[in-house]
């Protein structure tokens, strides 16, 4: 293996959205970043804003993370450059809306993939080396759709419960130690993710949708504190907690109308 390259932040779904304002969030603290996607183009594009902003180095990495062993193949691909991952931002993954019968299954198989499978290939490669240098942060990137089940985004809500209860797990097994685990759970956002996940616009959802720089800089911060969640917005958290609280079948059937709406 080369010479390792020391301190890297790595994230994944670099190019847009939540992906795109963490970027520049670790840009603009100084972080040394390879950013990851599935277009080369976009990557190129992004590096070189990144580089003339915030005058930090910036790689590119292409990673289609829907595919069958990509978490593992990047994580490989990283180590034999000889790069040393000190911050990785697992952000990559989308939604689908529909009801379940009808969804297509491998779109369904592949968001598995991008936002549960990949996500722990990639930090079980990488919180090794962590571990034993002492040293170490992962970001994941859920939703507030990790907090109760969601008819009609069934598979979503469900991949995203997974990434808050992996999150917080990990986070506790490293509570003694000099590595840290992060979760942010953002809820509606001003992205391209509702288009991706085939839900139409609203003016109820652009007015409850926080930009995504607000976000980025809580999930950062966040990050950096070396918190064990972060819930971007006072309405979010209300949220979030409150479901804990209110009867079960109750939360799903609001749950469910809200999603019917938008089908």
């Amino acid at each position: 293996m080369l010479t390792a390259m020391k301190n890297w932040t790595l994230i994944t779904g670099a190019t847009s959205g939540i992906g795109w304002t963490l970027a520049e969030k670790f840009a603009e603290g100084g972080h040394k970043l390879i950013l990851t996607g599935r277009s080369l183009p976009k990557l190129d594009k992004a590096a070189a804003d990144l580089k003339s902003r915030f005058r930090v180095d910036v790689r590119v990495m292409i990673a289609d993370l829907a595919l069958v062993g990509a978490g593992s193949n990047l994580a490989k691909d990283l180590e034999l450059a000889g790069f040393e991952i000190e911050c990785l931002v697992n952000n990559a993954g989308f939604g689908l809306l529909g009801p379940f019968p009808e969804t297509d299954l491998k779109t369904e198989q592949d968001m598995l993939q991008v936002n549960l499978v990949s996500l722990v290939e990639l930090t079980h490669a990488l919180i090794k080396p962590m571990v034993m240098r002492g040293s170490g942060r992962i970001l994941n990137v859920a939703s507030t759709a990790a907090f109760q089940p969601g008819p009609y985004m069934a598979v979503y809500y469900a991949s995203k419960a997974f990434v808050l209860s992996f999150s917080l797990a990990l986070h506790e097994e490293q509570r003694n130690t000099k590595v840290t685990i992060t979760v942010l759970c953002p809820g509606p956002t001003r992205t391209n993710f509702q288009l991706r996940a085939g839900i139409p616009n609203s003016s109820w959802l652009e007015r409850s949708s926080m930009d995504a720089s607000s976000v980025a800089k809580i999930g950062y911060q966040a990050t950096m504190r070396g918190d064990s969640i972060a819930i971007p917005g006072l309405a979010n958290r209300i949220f979030a907690y409150g479901v804990k609280v209110l009867p079960s079948a109750w939360v799903i059937r609001a749950v469910a109308k809200v999603q019917k709406l938008r089908t």
